[in-house]
């Protein structure tokens, strides 16, 4: 839907711009390749209203598709939480489990694999229910990142045998619910995930009231 209903267009920045169409990418170059993204220097053409498309540069960190996952032991209801050096804020940051989704590795079964990798837990076959929260950018104005945030509740589950990749130090607990919204975790879909456990667990309180 175009902006600009409560006020003239011609009071809107950039009203050049035809938003309703799609962009093109006219040239993309690997400027930088690393570990786990690499960076692109890439030229796009925006459609124009009227006259010639506006040409643009943007440099873009193409990343591989993530899985955020805020895990719930619905027996003890309690959660899963951990904390590990982020580059990023260059500190050891408080979070939930999440991981990379390999090549043809559909969101679900990267999130079991992640989950038994970090973490050392395993659901019981047919003892879990998943809540798909939804697929977001992670910061879309710089990095192709999405990341598919997602609830599990795990009714039973048993303990493995953790993998970690050589350079990765993770430290994870069961905590209570009121532990978890004390933690300072800010990474956004962390925190989609969590907000999205609030209004589930507002709702069932208010059926039980009822």
């Amino acid at each position: 839907m175009p902006l600009g209903t409560a006020q003239d267009e011609s009071e809107i920045q950039g009203t050049r711009i035809d938003m309703d169409k799609s962009s093109q990418i006219t040239g993309s170059k690997k400027v930088y390749q690393g570990f786990v993204f690499s960076v692109e220097d890439r030229g796009v053409l925006l459609p124009a209203h009227e006259g010639e498309p506006v040409a643009i540069r943007r440099q873009v960190v193409c990343h591989a598709p993530s899985v955020v996952m805020l895990v719930h032991d619905t027996a003890n209801d309690r959660y899963l939480a951990e904390r590990e050096y982020r580059a990023g804020s260059n500190g050891f940051a408080y979070g939930i489990p999440a991981g990379l989704i390999d090549p043809g590795e559909d969101p679900e079964r990267a999130a079991l694999r992640e989950l038994r990798e970090e973490t050392g837990v395993e659901p019981e076959a047919g003892m879990m229910t998943i809540d798909r929260v939804g697929t977001f950018y992670s910061s879309e104005g710089m990095s192709d990142e999405i990341a598919h945030v997602m609830v599990m509740h795990l009714d039973r589950w048993h303990g493995v045998d953790r993998h970690f990749d050589a350079d990765e130090y993770v430290e994870s607990a069961w905590v209570s619910w009121g532990e978890l919204l004390h933690l300072p975790i800010v990474s956004s879909n962390s925190v989609i995930a969590v907000q999205h456990e609030t209004l589930r667990r507002l709702r069932e309180e208010l059926t039980r009231k009822g």
